[in-house]
């Protein structure tokens, strides 16, 4: 059975955004697109004691908001097989259950301070911490023409190319997951692909008196680039500081992937490092956020 691209859809602009998304992902690679929305019941009230009443309004808001994220998609997509269902579990735990059956999540980025939906702030942070899936952030008002270049005149649109797809590698990690990914990304949309790889200086380094290590990159990529001979490759091993040096590099790119390793401290478990705060606070295209292995 083909797995679906997921999406929770909570009726914000970002979902919407990130339906759309999903929509198009669901379509390049020839996959289901399926929305979910997750909804709570009134807090003090459980479903086995509560009135009906008690229900009826939450209930009713979710359908709603189900019923317009599948028009808004069936209406752009017509040619898409897409499913639909309203979940009574919490937003975390919806889509972390998803993901045991899809292909991929795609939530909207509402920044990490984002209030305005279920699936916003400290939740998406906690499902890209945690889900065994890439899971891809997309902010509001992202459309297919910003997956493109701009045309001769400088306006957006979807005829152009599609902007290149940027990897952020952390050597030493296992990287497979991501660069599987980030290829096929990359050839499903005919787009070139960008290896950037951001080593530390060494302790009381001057900067500029050191000349980054390339060859450890490009010995990493190479099985790849046999892999994928259409996809178009450039690598860039720099010295800089990971989190700035990657929201950097995605400006002008269509996607940033990167690795997802949660870092472990007693007593708080598993969280996203800098690098993951720093691309839901500042990177404009998609993030898709990959397992490390």
């Amino acid at each position: 059975m083909t797995k679906p691209v997921v999406v929770g859809v909570d009726g914000s602009r970002p979902s919407l955004a990130a339906a759309d998304w999903g929509a198009r992902t669901a379509l390049r690679h020839g996959l289901p697109l399926r929305l979910v929305h997750a909804w709570e019941s009134v807090p003090g009230h459980d479903i086995a004691g509560s009135r009906p009443s008690d229900r009826v309004v939450p209930q009713y808001w979710a359908r709603r908001v189900l019923r317009g994220a599948m028009e808004h998609v069936s209406e752009r997509y017509p040619q898409l097989y897409i499913s639909a269902e309203q979940v009574h579990r919490p937003p975390r735990q919806a889509l972390l259950s998803e993901a045991e059956g899809a292909e991929l999540l795609v939530i909207g980025n509402e920044g990490l301070g984002g209030i305005g939906g279920l699936f916003s702030g400290t939740v998406a942070l906690s499902i890209v911490a945690h889900s065994p899936l890439p899971v891809v952030l997309v902010r509001a008002g992202f459309t297919a023409s910003d997956e493109h270049e701009r045309d001769e005149f400088g306006a957006a649109s979807e005829r152009t190319a599609y902007r290149d797809v940027v990897a952020a590698v952390e050597l030493g990690r296992p990287c497979d997951g991501l660069l599987s990914y980030a290829f096929d990304e990359a050839a499903g949309r005919g787009a070139a692909l960008r290896a950037v790889h951001v080593q530390r200086l060494p302790l009381k380094a001057i900067p500029g008196d050191h000349v980054p290590d390339r060859s450890a990159l490009e010995e990493l990529l190479r099985p790849w680039r046999e892999k994928y001979p259409t996809v178009p490759v450039t690598a860039a091993t720099v010295h800089a500081r990971a989190p700035h040096e990657i929201v950097h590099a995605s400006e002008g790119a269509g996607l940033l992937v990167v690795g997802r390793g949660p870092h472990h401290h007693p007593g708080l478990g598993a969280h996203p490092g800098a690098v993951t705060h720093a691309v839901i606070h500042h990177v404009a295209c998609p993030v898709a956020f990959v397992p490390h292995a």
